[in-house]
């Protein structure tokens, strides 16, 4: 049986495409530190590319770590959690759970920033929320509650601690 932090295709297509907004909006992060590094970017492209409908998911399974590596190439925590955005939503071909990865990880990146502000994690997640339409607002909802189902990304890992586990609280509450 599949876990059910997977979701349907056609919900893990919905979530695919917010959660590369998610990742582009703090991609300038990553970025400002790896000009040349042309992974995070691609795998935000795969992943709303993967939510039109032009990529399969067995292949986008088989690519979901080529953005993940490219945190390791760079220092600056909120580069890393930028880069660990995009990886999160590239890896949402295959569990749909992902998306809720790369919007975590996004807020997080946000509260790192150089410039950032008192609360810039909850203003990222404001503004995250303020995206969903309808049908991915219902799809993200059919996602257990962090914590609930130990069988994927929402399970006993990291993203159920500090920043991350806060913003994916702060969005499951709020759906």
């Amino acid at each position: 049986m599949p876990s059910s932090q997977t979701l349907s295709l056609t919900d893990r297509r919905l979530v695919a495409a917010w959660a590369a907004d998610c990742a582009a909006r703090v991609l300038a992060l990553f970025e400002a530190e790896a000009p040349q590094d042309l992974r995070p970017r691609d795998a935000i492209d795969r992943a709303r590319a993967f939510a039109r409908g032009e990529l399969d998911a067995a292949q986008e399974i088989r690519d979901r770590f080529v953005a993940g590596r490219a945190a390791q190439a760079v220092s600056s925590p909120e580069a890393v959690s930028a880069a660990r955005s995009a990886a999160q939503a590239a890896a949402v071909a295959h569990m749909g759970a992902h998306a809720l990865g790369a919007a975590a990880y996004a807020a997080k990146a946000a509260s790192l920033a150089p410039q950032a502000r008192p609360g810039a994690a909850d203003q990222e997640t404001a503004w995250q929320l303020g995206r969903l339409d309808e049908e991915t607002r219902a799809a993200l909802s059919r996602l257990p509650l962090l914590g609930e189902d130990r069988s994927g990304p929402l399970g006993a890992g990291l993203l159920t601690r500090g920043v991350l586990g806060a913003a994916i609280r702060r969005i499951q509450e709020r759906l």
